[in-house]
């Protein structure tokens, strides 16, 4: 289940919702109210502009792809979608960002209260992988201490035009200690398991017991892909 979908206007401060009219909008309150105990944690997807951040979020929350349908993201928006883990309701509140350089100071304000950011880039573009570590240091400047970071190389669909090796990302990850997966919006390869990968790890942080072996999402990310069969 996933609630509209919103995004800041550039300059005038206002906000447009796209896609969804109220009649829809009160059955979605009314279904809400049905998950009061859920566990809501903000979740924001960071990265160079055109990596593909947007038709993530969609290939997740709608399970399609729509190529060429999406113009750079102006601001940040967002979409809510309820996952189940393990019997327990986890909501996401995932915030789409603009990557370009002017709207890094909105994307800043935004990492204070994250819980969980999905750090992007694109295989076929080794300057968005460079960007990496710029990217990186942002997050350790502005978001919290615990926050749980996940690296993606997306469009991975891309063989023919692969810039990144998927052992460089590999590599990077392990340096920052940070989970990683290679991704397709396109295909729908690994989304589904970055995004609940994200929310068990929330979710186990938020329940777990003090006697209770600590959640390792690196550890479960690599499980996961093996029990897939999938490299990524």
């Amino acid at each position: 289940m996933s609630d509209h979908y919103i995004k800041m206007v550039q300059g005038g401060g206002g906000m447009i919702v796209n896609g969804i009219s109220h009649k829809e909008g009160m059955m979605e309150e009314e279904e809400e109210k049905e998950f009061d105990q859920q566990m809501i944690h903000k979740t924001i997807l960071v990265g160079d502009s055109g990596v593909g951040k947007t038709s993530l979020l969609v290939q997740f929350d709608q399970h399609k792809f729509q190529p060429g349908s999406f113009s750079a993201t102006v601001g940040i928006g967002f979409t809510n979608k309820v996952v189940d883990v393990d019997g327990t309701k986890v909501k996401l509140q995932i915030w789409d960002t603009a990557g370009q350089e002017r709207f890094r100071s909105i994307t800043h304000a935004y990492y204070r209260d994250a819980h969980a950011l999905l750090l992007l880039y694109d295989i076929t573009s080794k300057s968005s992988f460079d960007n990496i570590r710029a990217w990186l240091s942002e997050i350790r400047e502005y978001a919290q201490d615990d926050v749980v970071i996940m690296l993606l190389g997306n469009k991975a669909d891309s063989t023919q035009e692969r810039r990144v090796r998927r052992e460089d990302g590999e590599k990077l990850a392990k340096d920052h200690g940070v989970a990683f997966m290679e991704t397709s919006a396109k295909t729908g390869m690994n989304v589904e398991l970055a995004f609940m990968a994200i929310a068990r790890d929330l979710k186990n942080k938020q329940t777990r017991n003090p006697n209770d072996p600590k959640f390792c999402l690196e550890e479960y990310v690599d499980q996961e892909k093996q029990k897939s069969g999938c490299c990524g």
